[in-house]
C-alpha cells in the first residue's frame, strides 16, 4: 500500500505549480492519494496569492494526475507549524504512514518510489525516525558504498514517517528546563547541527514558530536516526526570498536526476566523517560562537 502524500501550500502560486507538476511526473503518481492543505491568508498582502493558489489546486480534480486529490482549505490562518502538525495528524491515521511536501519542493521522477520503498524497508527498524528525500552535498569517504547514510537530524524538505514515531512527539517540549540545565544534553543535541539548541531556545521563547525543531528534539530524546539518500530526490526552489521563513541562498542547491533508479537500502553504521560533513552544513564554529556569546561580545566591544 502506497503512502498518502500531504502537501502544504500557502501564497506562492508559481512555486506550487512546479511542486505539483513535478510530483505528477513521478512513477506511482497515478496510484497515490494526495491531500493538499491550503492555509488562509494572514493579511491583505498575501490574500491575492492565496486565492491564485486555491484557484489552481481546485483544477486538479479535473485531471487524473493522482489516484485522488483531497483539498482542505483553512478558514483562518494557522501558520506553517500548526498546519503541518494538524494536517499530518489527519493523513497519517489513514494507513499509518505519510509523505510530506511543502509548496517549494520539486521532486525527481523517482521520489515516490524512493520514499515508499524506504518506508517499507525501515518500518520495523525502531532506530529509524524518518526518511528524508533531500540531501546536502556531503563528502563521502572513498570506501563508503551504501546508497544511503544516517543522521541525528530529521529533514523538513520532503520527508516521510510512520504513525508510531509521529504520535510520540511532545509538541509542548515539557522537559525543556531540565534539558537546558544539562550542558551534556545540549552538546549531544547539537550533533545534528550547531543551530539545534539555539533554534529550540527560540521556539520556547516564541521568537519562531517551528514544528521541525520540536520534531527533531523528540527524535533526539528517542535516540533515533533519519535516513538520507546519497543522491537527492528533492530540490528546494523556495530560497529566493518568497517564503515566510526563508531568505535568499544557493547554499543548499541539489541536482536532481531525470531518470528513475531504485535505491538499494541497507543498514549502514553511523559514519563520523559523514556526520561531521553534515553538521558543518549548519554554520561555522565562529558563527555559533557569536550566537551563544552575544552578551560577552557586547561587553568586549564596550571595552
Amino acid at each position: 500500500m502506497l503512502a498518502p502524500v500531504a502537501i502544504f501550500v500557502y501564497a506562492r502560486p508559481e512555486h506550487t505549480i512546479k511542486t505539483i507538476e513535478a510530483l505528477a511526473n513521478n512513477l506511482y503518481a497515478e496510484e497515490t492519494d494526495v491531500f493538499i492543505f491550503s492555509d488562509a491568508s494572514k493579511n491583505n498582502k498575501t490574500e491575492k496569492d492565496v486565492k491564485l493558489v486555491r484557484k489552481y489546486i481546485d483544477l486538479l480534480s479535473d485531471y487524473k494526475f493522482f489516484k485522488s486529490v483531497t483539498i482542505i482549505k483553512s478558514k483562518t490562518n494557522k501558520g506553517l507549524a500548526n498546519s503541518i502538525i494538524s494536517g499530518v495528524n489527519e493523513v497519517i491515521n489513514l494507513n499509518g504512514k505519510v509523505i510530506v511536501l511543502e509548496d517549494d519542493l520539486v521532486t525527481s521522477p523517482d521520489f515516490l518510489v524512493y520514499m515508499n520503498d524506504a518506508l517499507d524497508f525501515y518500518e520495523n527498524e525502531k532506530r529509524i525516525w524518518s526518511i528524508s528525500g533531500y540531501t546536502f552535498g556531503i563528502k563521502f569517504p572513498k570506501k563508503y558504498t551504501s546508497e544511503i547514510y544516517l543522521s541525528y537530524r530529521g529533514c523538513s524538505w520532503g520527508w516521510a514517517t510512520w504513525r508510531d514515531r509521529w504520535d510520540s512527539v511532545d509538541w509542548l517540549v515539557s522537559d525543556y528546563k531540565n534539558f537546558k540545565s544539562e550542558k551534556d544534553l545540549v552538546k549531544k543535541f547539537n550533533r545534528g547541527g550547531r543551530d539545534m539548541s539555539s533554534m529550540l531556545d527560540a521556539q520556547i521563547e516564541k521568537k519562531i514558530d517551528s514544528w521541525a525543531i520540536r520534531w527533531c528534539y523528540s527524535q533526539f530524546k528517542s535516540n533515533m536516526l533519519t535516513v538520507y539518500p546519497r543522491v537527492s530526490r528533492v530540490k528546494n526552489i523556495g530560497l529566493d526570498g518568497s517564503g515566510t521563513h526563508s531568505g535568499i541562498s544557493s547554499r543548499y542547491d541539489a541536482n536532481l536526476s531525470s531518470s528513475i533508479k531504485r535505491c538499494e537500502f541497507d543498514y549502514p553504521e553511523l559514519n563520523d566523517k559523514i556526520i561531521k560533513s553534515f553538521k558543518n552544513k549548519f554554520g561555522t564554529k565562529l558563527e555559533y560562537f557569536v550566537i551563544w556569546n552575544k552578551n560577552l561580545i557586547k561587553k568586549m566591544l564596550r571595552i
